[in-house]
């Protein structure tokens, strides 16, 4: 570990919590208890805690509750997991040392651009854990103004990538599809998945919760089937159906894009920079060589003009043909939702009537089109389908 137990430091008698704070590491203590008046620790501090030569950074919390005894310290799910500890176990607790990289995100803020040594620093200390949840937002703040360069973003995206784990896929192409969101009932990932891999196309499909709409994929899914897979899970499905529909969080593939997302969603931002980096460090590392991108263009989706759109596609396609990795970018209708419903389950809903061939089922889109205005392969797709079949894959 980087960093050294203070030998002197009063040893508290750990507790398990059971509180799940999605992967936020929590401590609580007492208000009065000796080590919280001797390092002047307050509520919201920023601890770290170690026991048996693990250490895990944590979000002090404080109560007055007698019941809770002076010597103990009650630890959340994320803290109990990192410390590897059992009920009673000693630790030691101390405030948390600033991070370093922080020192990275305030030239940032200061409108000076980062190289690939800044970005790996931030990343490695918010995947540790060791960013509060203000810090990261001043992470995330700092790409506004100053908008991340193709060569900071793909920094960042590398960075974000070798965080994380990754998988493989020898020997085959490995496809892909993502939309970058923003317009409500939007849900054809689902359904592009199981077409894709009915016709013995292999797409591991890794999404992520809403960002800036009321469902993203993975919560649509979970109203029909477990999506938090772990990659072993995900291996086993892929070789036997082709195709497979996760939430990526739960395989740490790009474990710093869930902490950003997070904090975006509560910011209301999602820079574009940032959304690159999300969209291709994910598709990286799950493995995929041939991408499809639907860019949704309208008055009130995420991306407003052809203008944007264009923007949008150029940089992500530079991004990507840096990585090695086959894209293709689609601008599609935005002006508004495809299917009827909105939220998880009426776009499952959606998304089952579509499958199924239901009668009722949602209309396809309107056309898709390339960057430059040409018809893609999904287009061809489009107008062979019949009416009210739904919208037609989208292959690479």
């Amino acid at each position: 570990m980087s960093h050294a137990t203070t030998p002197q430091a009063p040893v508290l008698r750990a507790t398990r919590l059971r509180l799940h704070a999605q992967h936020q590491a929590v401590a609580v203590m007492r208000t009065d208890c000796h080590i919280c008046r001797a390092e002047g620790l307050a509520p919201r501090s920023q601890v770290l805690v170690s026991a048996n030569g693990r250490e895990v950074y944590a979000l002090l919390y404080q109560t007055d509750d007698p019941r809770a005894p002076l010597d103990q310290v009650a630890l959340s799910e994320a803290a109990w997991e990192a410390l590897g500890i059992e009920e009673g176990a000693p630790v030691r607790v101390r405030h948390a040392p600033l991070p370093a990289s922080l020192g990275h995100v305030r030239r940032r803020l200061r409108g000076q651009r980062l190289d690939a040594a800044d970005f790996t620093a931030i990343v490695g200390d918010a995947v540790r854990g060791r960013y509060t949840d203000v810090q990261l937002a001043a992470f995330l703040a700092a790409t506004a103004p100053l908008p991340l360069d193709v060569q900071e973003i793909i920094h960042l995206t590398r960075a974000m990538v070798e965080a994380g784990r990754r998988l493989s896929w020898p020997g085959r192409p490995v496809v892909d599809k993502h939309c970058v969101g923003g317009l409500p009932g939007n849900r054809t990932t689902p359904i592009v998945v199981a077409i894709a891999a009915a016709n013995g196309l292999v797409m591991p499909k890794t999404s992520s919760r809403a960002i800036t709409s009321p469902a993203g994929t993975a919560d649509t899914m979970a109203t029909l089937t477990p999506v938090a897979l772990d990659a072993d899970t995900l291996h086993r499905v892929v070789e036997r159906h082709g195709g497979c529909l996760a939430w990526g969080g739960a395989m740490r593939l790009s474990p710093a894009d869930d902490l950003f997302v997070r904090i975006g969603r509560e910011l209301d931002i999602d820079t574009e920079g940032q959304m690159i980096a999300s969209i291709l460090s994910k598709k990286i590392a799950a493995g995929a060589t041939h991408v499809v991108i639907d860019i949704p263009v309208g008055p009130t989706a995420k991306v407003r003009n052809h203008d944007e759109a264009a923007h949008l596609a150029a940089c992500m396609e530079q991004v990507a043909d840096h990585f090695g990795l086959h894209l293709r970018c689609l601008f599609t209708d935005g002006s508004q939702p495809v299917g009827r419903g909105i939220g998880p389950a009426l776009e499952a809903r959606d998304v089952l009537a579509v499958l199924q061939g239901a009668a009722d089922a949602p209309r396809r889109p309107a056309r898709a089109r390339h960057p430059g205005g040409r018809r893609g392969a999904g287009d061809r797709r489009r107008r062979r389908a019949r009416p009210g079949s739904g919208p037609g894959p989208a292959h690479p």
